[in-house]
């Protein structure tokens, strides 16, 4: 990560002065507060926590508002701040399938058992600016969301019934998760692994593959088998009780696509997956990484690898926009030395390409004259 900037301390001062007057803008105008924050702008708060690994609204709602808005620099934030806390231990994998659901579609049955909640979404919004927002009116409340409300089943688990989609399958007993957090990136790498970071991984990057993948860059025909929104419940096991303790509920979005496969000789024709899990309210992202998830396994049932989304290691390593930033932004840090160096060298080979040029112009001058 390229961080480090050399330069005089008055001209940072100043330069840090000058950011918190333009952060808080107009005095005439009553400051943003974090509640607004969390409250208003939810969704950049779930993208911030989500791309950060770290579970927190009024953080992620302090990082925006520091940031002034900038994700990446908010994520970046975050995640320095998250290197700082204690860990204590490693909650249990949380069970979506009992979610408290507030949003739940599928592309793929009209009719399915539960019912498709259409909850919280733009997608049947008109895309026209809307003048009332300019004013500061009340707005009605939301519907109360259900208290009796049950876990409803997931589509693949209809097509299971059938045998028409791969199994969830199951890890070996004595497979510890890796955390990208605190291990560094192998490859290849366990399916756990690549999840994590898609998770974490930049949402534009990873719905620009996704795509990709659909224009044809990658086989893949996928269907949203389904798009889940709500609550789920996040355990600790604490040894010295010799049970789990609830920490509280947390939203998720989940996404499974279902995608096409002929068959091989291990396998029948079936139905894949495509797997997406991100902190808040990020129906994109998690659609983004499921298809991109599906890609990656294209080694998995031995399809060639041909475009840039099937590439383990090209997505992975460029998909962190923490990384891309401090790579990129660098650049306009002094690279006084470095570039001497290469404007003497250009010079000289400009002087050497001049000298062998100069004997055919005399010789072309040479001839002309006769």
């Amino acid at each position: 990560m390229y961080v480090a900037v050399k330069g005089g301390e008055a001209a940072i001062e100043n330069a840090h002065r000058l950011l918190a007057d333009r952060r808080r803008g107009n005095r005439s105008l009553p400051a943003l507060t974090i509640d607004q924050v969390i409250e208003q702008l939810g969704l950049a708060v779930d993208r911030v926590m989500a791309e950060a690994s770290l579970h927190d609204r009024r953080l992620a709602a302090l990082a925006v508002r520091q940031a002034r808005g900038d994700m990446i620099e908010a994520i970046f934030l975050l995640r320095a701040y998250r290197t700082t806390l204690p860990r204590f231990g490693y909650s249990k994998p949380i069970d979506t399938g009992t979610m408290f659901v507030e949003r739940r579609v599928s592309a793929t049955y009209k009719d399915l058992p539960g019912g498709q909640l259409l909850g919280p979404t733009f997608d049947y919004t008109h895309r026209l600016l809307d003048p009332a927002l300019l004013e500061d009116e009340e707005v009605p409340a939301g519907a109360m969301r259900p208290t009796d409300a049950e876990p409803v089943m997931r589509v693949s688990e209809i097509l299971a019934q059938e045998g028409l989609i791969e199994a969830d399958g199951t890890m070996p007993e004595e497979h510890v998760p890796g955390d990208i957090t605190r291990e560094p990136l192998e490859f290849p790498m366990a399916r756990d692994i690549r999840l994590q970071a898609l998770a974490r991984g930049d949402e534009g990057f990873l719905l620009s593959l996704a795509y990709s993948t659909q224009r044809g860059y990658g086989r893949s025909h996928p269907f949203v088998g389904e798009v889940r929104i709500g609550e789920v419940e996040v355990e600790l096991d604490v040894a010295e009780l010799g049970f789990s303790v609830s920490l509280g509920r947390i939203r998720v979005t989940e996404c499974q696509m279902v995608n096409q496969f002929k068959g091989s000789s291990k396998a029948p024709p079936q139905f894949t997956r495509g797997y997406g899990l991100v902190f808040g309210q990020s129906e994109r992202k998690a659609m983004a990484m499921s298809l991109v998830d599906r890609a990656l396994r294209a080694g998995e049932f031995g399809e060639d690898i041909v475009a840039p989304a099937q590439d383990e290691e090209f997505v992975i390593s460029h998909s962190d926009n923490v990384q891309a930033t401090g790579f990129v932004e660098h650049l306009k840090l002094p690279h006084y030395v470095d570039f001497q160096a290469e404007l003497d060298l250009v010079r000289r080979m400009r002087r050497e390409h001049d000298a062998r040029q100069r004997p055919a112009d005399d010789g072309e001058r040479a001839e002309a004259a006769e």
